[in-house]
C-alpha cells in the first residue's frame, strides 16, 4: 500500500455477485474502467474473489469485489460459491448481476435474501439491456423492486454511470463513516504517542495503527510528539499533552507515569471504538478475572505477519493472562481472512484491533461470538484491565 493510499479497511466494500455468465465480470470491469476481472465465455473463469481498491466517483475510495459465480458446478464449485458467500462478511454494499434476457433463478433469489438477512443495501444491475423486451422489464421490476433494478449493458457500455451514481447514493445512505481519533482532540491541542520500536516492530516503517492515528490528528490540526517507552519521561516534563495515546504492550508502564488528570487510551481501544465493537470487547475483559485451568481462550489476528520472538499474540498475551489468572488456560490462534466460525468450545475470543479489517467484517465476527454465547475482547481493552487501568482507558469515550 502507498503511503498515500486510504487502508483497504476504511474503504467501502462493494460486493458483486451472480451466476455464471450472467456478465459480472465485463460489467465490473466497466464500472472501475480497467480490466480487475478476466472476462471469457468459458463457464466458471472468476474462481477466486478478485479485489481491487480504487477511487470510484462519486463514492470515493471503495474497495470492489468480484466474486465467483453463485451457481457453480464444477470440480470445486462448491469451494468457490462459500467463499463467494464469506464475502458478504465484508461487503457493505452489494451488485447483484442478473443476465435480463433470461429468467431469474432461485439463486438469485437467495442472494437477495442472503443481502436481506445480513442488512447489506444491494442494487440488481439487470446486464444486456439491449437484448431486453419492454415486458421482460417490467417482469425484472415486479421481481426485485422498481427502485432496486437498473438495467445497463456492460458490452454496449450503456448506463454504466447511472449505476455508478445510484451505488454511491446507496453507499451515502447507508454506510456511516465515524472518527478514529479527531473527535477526542481540539486543533492545537498536543497529543503524545507512545510507540515502542522493538524486535517486533516491522523494520523502517509505521504500522497500519499507528500511520492512521498520525494521519487524522494532522487533519485535525493537532500537534503530535511520538516517542518510545524510555523517552516518556522526557516528553512529559517539556509538554502537558490533551491525550496521550499508547501501544498496547506498555500499557502498564505508561500508565504509570501519565498523570491522572491527562486521558490515557491505546491505539486497539481507538480500533474498537472504530469498528463499533468497544462495549463488547470491555465486557469480555471482565471475563479474564473468571478463567479456569484448562479454559479454552482463541487469540484471533485480523492479518498475517512474520512472527518473532517477543510476538504480542502469540508471546506476551499469553504470559500476561497466566499471570493475571494465576491459572493455565489453553491457547489457540487464527490469523489472517479466515475467522473460525465454530467457537463453542472457547471460554473467550482475545481479537487484536483488527486494522486490517473493515466494520463489516469486525462487527460479523463479534456477532458470531455472540450468538454462540462466547465473549470477545481485544488486546488493548483486554492488557488495559490487566493492568487495573480499563477504567482510566475508556473515560475519554463515555464523557
Amino acid at each position: 500500500m502507498s503511503l498515500n493510499e486510504t487502508p483497504s479497511a476504511n474503504r467501502i466494500h462493494i460486493g458483486f455477485f451472480g451466476k455464471i455468465n450472467s456478465g459480472k465480470s465485463s460489467l465490473i470491469n466497466a464500472v472501475c474502467g480497467q480490466q480487475l476481472a478476466v472476462v471469457s465465455d468459458v463457464p466458471g473463469t472468476t474462481t477466486d474473489p478478485v479485489t481491487k481498491a480504487m477511487e470510484l466517483l462519486p463514492v470515493g475510495p471503495v474497495v470492489l469485489i468480484d466474486t465467483a459465480g453463485i451457481d457453480d458446478t464444477s470440480e470445486l464449485g462448491k469451494l468457490r460459491v462459500e467463499k463467494t458467500g464469506r464475502m458478504l462478511e465484508r461487503t457493505d454494499m452489494a451488485v447483484l448481476v442478473v443476465d435480463g434476457s433470461r429468467e431469474v433463478t432461485e439463486e438469485e433469489k437467495e442472494f437477495i435474501r442472503k443481502f436481506k438477512q445480513r442488512k447489506i443495501p444491494f442494487l440488481v444491475a439487470v446486464n444486456k439491456e439491449d437484448l431486453i423486451s419492454p415486458q421482460k422489464k417490467k417482469q425484472w421490476q415486479d421481481c426485485f423492486g422498481a427502485d432496486a433494478c437498473i438495467f445497463v449493458s456492460a458490452k454496449e457500455n450503456m448506463h454504466i454511470e447511472e449505476l455508478k451514481v445510484s451505488i454511491g447514493q446507496l453507499c451515502k445512505t447507508n454506510v456511516q463513516e465515524r472518527p478514529l481519533v479527531s473527535d477526542l482532540v481540539k486543533k492545537g491541542d498536543t497529543v503524545l504517542l507512545v510507540m515502542p520500536i522493538d524486535a517486533s516492530a516491522p523494520k523502517g516503517r509505521l504500522i497500519l495503527p499507528q500511520q492512521q492515528v498520525i494521519r487524522e490528528l494532522l487533519e485535525s490540526g493537532a500537534l503530535i510528539m511520538s516517542v518510545q517507552p524510555e523517552q516518556l519521561s522526557q516528553a512529559l516534563a517539556t509538554c502537558t499533552p490533551g491525550l496521550v495515546i499508547t501501544d498496547s504492550q506498555v500499557f502498564g508502564r505508561v500508565s504509570a507515569q501519565v498523570p491522572e488528570d491527562i486521558p490515557l487510551t491505546s491505539f486497539s481501544i481507538l480500533f474498537a471504538r472504530y469498528k463499533g465493537t468497544l462495549w463488547d470487547a470491555v465486557a469480555g475483559a471482565r471475563v479474564l478475572d473468571c478463567i479456569a485451568d484448562g479454559d479454552a481462550i482463541l487469540i484471533a489476528e485480523g492479518c498475517t505477519h512474520h512472527r518473532q520472538c517477543g510476538d504480542i499474540g502469540r508471546d506476551k498475551l499469553p504470559a500476561w493472562i497466566r499471570k493475571h489468572t494465576g491459572k493455565e488456560p489453553v491457547f489457540h490462534f487464527g490469523s489472517g481472512a479466515e475467522f473460525q466460525e465454530d467457537l463453542t468450545g472457547y471460554r473467550l475470543v482475545v481479537h487484536c484491533g483488527g486494522c486490517v479489517l473493515n466494520e463489516k467484517e469486525m462487527q460479523h465476527r463479534l456477532a458470531l461470538a455472540k450468538e454462540q454465547g462466547v465473549p470477545m475482547t481485544n488486546y488493548g481493552i483486554a492488557i488495559a484491565h490487566m493492568n487495573g487501568i480499563l477504567e482510566r482507558s475508556i473515560e475519554i469515550y463515555e464523557s
